[in-house]
């Protein structure tokens, strides 16, 4: 029912918010700020981060599930790299969702924490390429789908890159 692998399949929705939230963040807080828009529309980026947060703990489970399988081809070193990033992207959009929330705060909280937001959402985006660029290399340059194209027998082990 489910493609195998998932992980492939789960991680373009978090790359994708990565990119689309910022501009929520930066068009929500200029909108906000000018009165074209009421302090509530806010709403709107923190559901989207929040999407973001949740889709982005999937990825790195579903990356999980993979792991054992996929470390049969790819050198552990490699795979460990990218896992790591991805929790580094995880743990940055979930602290960014706070902050994006404590834009609905009081005035007093909630502008600073708009702006404080919206540069998350660019730290947040920084971490989203970097994992995507990690996982692009574990497939196109270590060979990471060999794990699900070629058969258990015919798989070359994993050899760690120089």
């Amino acid at each position: 029912m489910f493609p195998d692998p998932l992980h492939p399949v789960v991680v373009h929705l978090p790359i994708a918010l990565a990119v689309v939230v910022p501009l929520f963040a930066v068009g929500g807080w200029l909108a906000i700020r000018s009165g074209y828009l009421p302090a509530r529309a806010w709403l709107a980026a923190v559901v989207l981060q929040v999407l973001l947060a949740g889709s982005a703990w999937i990825a790195v489970d579903t990356g999980g599930d993979q792991y054992d399988r996929v470390k049969k081809v790819v050198a552990e070193e490699q795979i460990g790299e990218h896992a790591e990033a991805g929790e580094w992207f995880a743990y940055a959009a979930t602290a960014a969702a706070l902050i994006f929330a404590a834009g609905l705060a009081g005035d007093r909280i909630a502008r600073p924490a708009r702006v404080a937001a919206a540069l998350a959402s660019l730290f947040v985006l920084a971490t989203a390429v970097r994992t995507g660029y990690l996982g692009g290399e574990l497939v196109y340059k270590h060979g990471a789908a060999r794990a699900y194209t070629e058969s258990e027998s015919s798989a070359p082990p994993a050899q760690p890159t120089p």
